[in-house]
Order: C-alpha cells, then structure tokens, then sequence
C-alpha cells in the first residue's frame, strides 16, 4: 500500500469517527472520487476496521479499530475488560448496553452489546454524543469541578431533540440530582424513540472519564417500576469494572 493510499484511508476514518456515513457523503468530505473511497472502504472492512450497517448502507468505525486502540494502553484496555460487564447488563436488563470515554465536550461510544430482541436499537459504536443530551455524558459531567462545568455551560450546548434540556440552571439542578442517585436517566434527549440510563466508572484514584449505560426504546424501556432499580444494576456493573480495571 502507498503513502498516499494510508493518508486517504486515516482521512475516511477521521471522517467516519463522526458518526456513519454513506459512500457518496464520504467521498464529498474528503474530496476523494466515489470509486476510490469505496476501494479503500473494502480493504479497511476486510481488517475490521469499518462496517457497513446493511447492503449499500451506511459505513461506521469497526471493532478492530477497538483492539488496536486497547493495544496502546498494556492492563487498561476498557474495552475487553468492559465486555463481560456489558454482557451481563444485557442479560439482566433485557436491553442494550455500552461503554463510552469522554472525547473533549462529548462522550465517545467504544463498544455495544445487543439484546436478544425482535426490536434492536441501532449501535452507537464510533459516535459521539454532547455531554448534556446523554446520560453516559451526564454522569460525566457531574463530577467536573465548578471551573469546568462553568466553561462546558458557556456552550455551545444544543438541542438534539425537542426533549434535550439546554438551559444552564436546570443542568445545574439536573447534575445535583444526578450526584445524589449516583445514576442519570436520559428520556428520548439525543434520539427519538431512545431511552437511557447510565453510570459513571470511578476510577481508584477518583478520575472519572467513562461511563457504562443501558439503553433501549421508550415504548418499552424502562418499566416505570424499575427505574431506580436499573440505575443501581448500572452502579453496580460500573463499580464492579472499575475493579477489574484497578487489578490489571
């Protein structure tokens, strides 16, 4: 392979870590013919390193990409120390589950577990999400110190739904909130049709920079007598890797 064929693969790839994106949108952002990015999309799919969501669908970063990442990092990689966890939150909740770090001022989906269920909710894998309109961001955020929660409110902080709260004071009030239960709920805030619940991971140290959730859609999650019971099911999962993590 060429240096100039790497340079344009890292170039999709930066690309896609915004979120998945068709051939022909791709091809636009980097400038690139749609031949030539649909070459290079093959070679990156066959290592594992994107995925396509179905035939002639969207394109979005792959679990092998995940690997590499964990590989920098000897003893820390979340990932694989997250997935047995993620599993068992699957089981147990009956619905989605994930993992997420903080990426500047959003949160950054490193893994996702499926449920076992006729309605599935779409993978966030190699998304961000804005702290304030998820709860794996929320929680996050409840642990900055006032100078840095003072400096994520200046903004921008937008709406990604019209359930998105935006306003400074109530995410003031929300994240003390959020501090006492030790767990957030996110209703429909960053998808339509999405309902999530998320923990922080607190390091031995007391660093918190990822977070675990659950999530599935609102018509059936979560049961309105389990919600506080789904948030300690998280609790527990994120003290339980933190853990793990602090024994590697």
């Amino acid at each position: 392979m060429s240096v100039q064929s790497i340079e344009r693969a890292f170039a999709l790839l930066r690309a896609l870590a915004v979120g998945p994106v068709g051939v022909t949108e791709l091809a636009e952002r980097v400038e690139l013919p749609k031949s030539t990015v649909a070459r290079i999309l093959a070679a990156l799919e066959n290592e594992g390193a994107v995925t396509q969501d179905d035939i002639g669908g969207e394109y979005r970063l792959g679990e092998g990409l995940l690997d590499i990442a964990g590989a920098t990092q000897p003893g820390r990689n979340l990932v694989a120390t997250a997935r047995p966890h993620l599993i068992d939150l699957c089981d147990e909740a009956g619905e989605a589950a994930g993992v997420s770090v903080l990426d500047g001022r959003c949160v950054y989906y490193l893994d996702h577990v499926e449920a076992e269920s006729d309605v599935q909710v779409r993978s966030w894998t190699g998304e961000l999400a804005p702290l304030h309109a998820v709860p794996s961001g929320l929680v996050l955020l409840a642990h900055y110190d006032d100078k840095q929660l003072d400096a994520y409110l200046r903004g921008p902080v937008t709406a990604s739904t019209p359930w998105t709260i935006t306003d400074p004071d109530e995410i003031r009030k929300r994240l003390a909130t959020i501090r006492s239960l030790g767990y957030a709920w996110v209703y429909e805030e960053f998808a339509e049709g999405i309902n999530s619940v998320a923990a922080p991971i607190i390091e031995a140290d007391g660093t918190v920079e990822a977070a675990l959730h659950i999530h599935g859609p609102a018509y059936r999650f979560p049961n309105p007598e389990r919600t506080h019971d789904l948030g300690n099911l998280v609790i527990n999962a994120a003290a339980s890797l933190a853990e793990n993590l602090a024994s590697e």
